[in-house]
């Protein structure tokens, strides 16, 4: 409990302190149009900062945090992003492209991170391409996995649509079918990785924090409801602040944020929250341009046969940088 109440004063007067009057001209913005907020609930750890940013939201002057799970953390959570029952949330970028090309109300807000996802597979997978005629579990067909996937064989030649036979199983399924060699390969998102590793299951294939292409663009953005951005910009622009001042924290304070999600009941590990903490590259969201993403994505995607739209056309229609591109400036380090 002592060491809960020291992370929350750090969170609080230390990084809330360091938002609130930090930068010349902050004191005059103005408050932000609703005091209420609806962030999406992801299962993942690698949306620690949204949950890290809990208290960074209330030094911004929203009164309300609410944290809402979706039906699941696919279809379900894309819904209510389109219909508002959530504001704000961070996703994956390839189910989103999808979203946008299928024309929800949702807009990109910024990059988050790289390097959450990790492909394992039995001994007879060594690459992507090895994944020709075999079988590979995910969760539910365009779920995140399967779109990550789908995207990784495209980039190297492969139909994803006749080339893999996908297997639909539950996380906890598709691990023990990896383990036990029934399915090829699994993709594995926190604290997964972090556990079939400890436990010697599979090996790993592509690890998206290392390897090219993939280590050069985001996994994970930021994500709005297109009417609620519209109509409070300086709610938006306040909340993307709370979340990338989060994700500064998730890097240089991996002890503390783990013992933090720990403690507040998001995840139960806390040795494999800390390697996810430290594996993950938190910090490009200052390097990397989210453009980039939504275009490398859009073609990746048209290439697997699972979007119509041009990369101009989600970007026109499904991003909006102006806020990041003022907040890179205000917390340049």
């Amino acid at each position: 409990m002592m060491e809960r109440r020291a992370i929350l004063r750090a969170l609080s007067a230390g990084v809330v302190g360091s938002v609130i009057g930090a930068r010349p001209g902050f004191a005059a913005e103005p408050p932000p149009e609703t005091t209420t907020l609806r962030i999406g609930h992801s299962p993942s750890l690698c949306a620690a900062p949204q949950f890290v940013a809990e208290d960074l939201l209330r030094g911004e002057g929203f009164t309300s945090v609410t944290y809402v799970k979706s039906a699941d953390a696919g279809s379900a959570q894309w819904r209510d992003l389109a219909t508002g029952e959530i504001h704000f949330s961070t996703a994956f970028s390839g189910p989103l492209l999808m979203r946008i090309d299928a024309q929800d109300a949702i807009v990109l807000l910024a990059g988050i991170h790289v390097g959450c996802f990790e492909l394992l597979g039995t001994p007879g997978i060594r690459a992507v391409r090895d994944l020709k005629g075999k079988t590979v579990s995910v969760w539910a067909l365009q779920s995140v996995g399967h779109v990550f996937i789908a995207a990784m064989a495209a980039h190297v030649g492969l139909d994803p649509q006749k080339d893999i036979a996908w297997a639909v199983h539950s996380a906890e399924a598709g691990k023990r079918l990896l383990a036990e060699g029934k399915v090829d390969a699994y993709m594995a998102f926190p604290p997964d990785p972090q556990e079939l590793r400890a436990n010697g299951i599979g090996h790993v294939v592509v690890n998206s924090a290392m390897d090219k292409p993939w280590s050069q663009y985001f996994c994970c953005t930021m994500v709005g409801n297109r009417e609620f951005v519209r109509k409070h910009p300086v709610a938006t622009k306040r909340v993307l602040r709370a979340l990338l001042k989060a994700t500064d924290l998730c890097a240089s304070e991996p002890e503390r944020v783990a013992r933090l999600l720990v403690d507040k009941g998001y995840v139960k590990r806390y040795d494999y929250a800390l390697q996810t903490l430290r594996d993950v590259p938190w910090t490009r969201w200052r390097e990397y341009d989210p453009e980039d993403t939504v275009r490398f994505y859009s073609l990746r995607l048209h290439e697997a046969g699972m979007i119509k739209s041009s990369p101009q056309k989600i970007i026109a229609q499904g991003t909006d940088w102006r806020f990041l591109r003022e907040l890179k400036k205000e917390l340049k380090a």
